[in-house]
């Protein structure tokens, strides 16, 4: 019964819209939750303080659900059609990642996922939760468990069959469904998820430093970017794929069949330009039911100068003065920034100009740093 009730839930989760499904236990094995106290311990976290005051439910599922005896990992491949490293060349443009180029996923992902959940409350009596990435649940330790496919060297999942391309979903259940075969690690001696990474967020295969990673520093940093990272950011302005675009088991990707994760034609290559001028209310009409719309406007503009201030652009630099004078002093810091990369020979004159009347101790470090 076991098994066929596994094929049922597999066959539902297809018509869904996903694309993998297995089963694993509601546990997760000592070695996980010993990574995840390393990692805290070492404030690699950042500022993201929600990790560390639930860690305990995040390493003990049933310490979330007590109920818990199952979990069914779901996998919904973005897969893009084309190279996402190919966008980091148009050094005008702004590159967001994959995973935010369209609807946001999490709508998306947890819509279906009440409909397995549904289906199998129905049909079994069973209690059912579901969660996707809002919850302290780790879903790529449980996926990795399932079988969906392993964690790479980049601490990500990868797939043989979708490769770095998988938006993943966890039900949990009182049922007891037996569980699948844990997928073995496939990395061997490839480090290219390593290699590549602009500000060395690696400190060693399998652990990342979420400070020095982009999409921390875009999405999660709350202050200004950090003086080292500014210039490796380049044009990246939300999130980045650069670990995930260089694997070769992409190589078995395929392009995302869900229209929702089909990257919209006015984020594909924004202008720098016509994103630096974006008030609130033109952010978030452009980025209505993105994930992007949750970092809000100040701090993805903040983002948006790094880049203006990478592009070797000098025609931007009017568009960064003009934000000299923004309300948000997060902006008017990575302002000078921008104007300091651009505009060297005014830049003494711009000083003499705004420093004066700069309130913010954080923007007048940005004038005198330079």
């Amino acid at each position: 019964m076991s098994d066929a009730l596994k094929t049922r839930i597999a066959e539902q989760a297809k018509e869904a819209g996903f694309d993998a499904v297995r089963f694993t236990q509601a546990t997760l094995p000592e070695s996980v939750r010993e990574r995840l106290r390393a990692f805290l311990a070492l404030g690699r976290h950042g500022a993201m303080g929600w990790m560390e005051n639930r860690a305990e439910q995040r390493a003990h599922p049933q310490s979330l659900w007590p109920d818990a005896k199952s979990v069914i990992m779901l996998g919904m491949n973005y897969g893009p059609d084309r190279d996402p490293l190919d966008a980091l060349k148009k050094k005008t443009a702004g590159v967001i990642s994959v995973y935010a180029q369209n609807r946001d996923y999490h709508d998306v992902v947890k819509k279906r996922l009440k409909r397995v959940a549904r289906m199998i409350a129905e049909e079994t009596g069973a209690e059912v939760k579901v969660f996707v990435d809002t919850a302290p649940v780790m879903e790529k330790p449980l996926a990795a468990r399932a079988g969906l496919g392993w964690q790479g060297k980049h601490t990500n999942l990868v797939s043989r069959e979708f490769g770095s391309w998988l938006f993943l979903g966890a039900i949990f259940t009182t049922l007891e469904l037996p569980a699948d075969e844990t997928e073995k690690d496939h990395c061997g001696s490839c480090r290219n998820c390593l290699d590549i990474c602009p500000t060395d967020a690696f400190p060693a295969p399998y652990q990342l430093d979420a400070r020095r990673c982009i999409s921390y520093l875009t999405i999660e940093h709350p202050g200004p970017i950090p003086q080292e990272f500014r210039k490796p950011m380049g044009n990246r302005i939300y999130g980045c794929d650069d670990c995930l675009a260089v694997c070769p088991w992409n190589k078995f990707a395929e392009e995302a069949r869900q229209t929702a994760f089909h990257a919209r034609e006015e984020v594909k290559a924004p202008s720098l330009r016509d994103l630096a001028m974006l008030d609130d209310a033109s952010f978030r009409k452009l980025f209505s039911g993105s994930p992007v719309k949750r970092t809000g406007r100040d701090r993805f503009v903040r983002n948006v100068l790094i880049a203006i201030g990478n592009s070797g652009d000098e025609t931007l630099g009017d568009t960064a003065q003009a934000l000299l004078d923004d309300e948000s002093a997060l902006v008017r810091g990575a302002a000078v920034w921008a104007l300091s990369q651009l505009a060297p020979q005014d830049f003494d004159r711009l000083r003499s100009l705004y420093l004066p009347g700069e309130e913010d101790e954080t923007v007048r470090c940005e004038w005198t740093a330079v």
